[in-house]
């Protein structure tokens, strides 16, 4: 399954207009931030740890309007700690908005 990236190309072009550079600035942030969590997700060694990082990357996809990265967080917060599927799945749909 793709990941569009359209809702957070148009959140990040509301925000800053027509300002190419800085929207590339904000997607890179996006994807380094998203990135993170998923490998404190892969790291944790605790359920608290796996819910705190799926949770900041629920919020993160919420503000930027990537609904599938932010059904996929919540997929990781009601499944099991440490779920690899759910893993593979998000590590997708980073990669997904990382080479749009």
């Amino acid at each position: 399954m793709a990941y569009d990236p359209g809702a957070l190309n148009a959140s990040l072009a509301a925000a800053v207009g027509a300002d190419a550079e800085l929207m590339e600035e904000l997607r890179l942030a996006f994807v380094e931030s998203a990135a993170r969590q998923l490998d404190l997700m892969g790291r944790a060694r605790c359920d608290a740890n796996w819910t705190l990082a799926a949770s900041r990357l629920n919020s993160l996809a919420a503000s930027f309007g990537a609904v599938g990265l932010m059904m996929l967080a919540d997929e990781a917060l009601n499944g099991a700690p440490g779920d690899p599927v759910v893993l593979r799945k998000l590590r997708y749909a980073i990669d997904d908005f990382a080479s749009a």
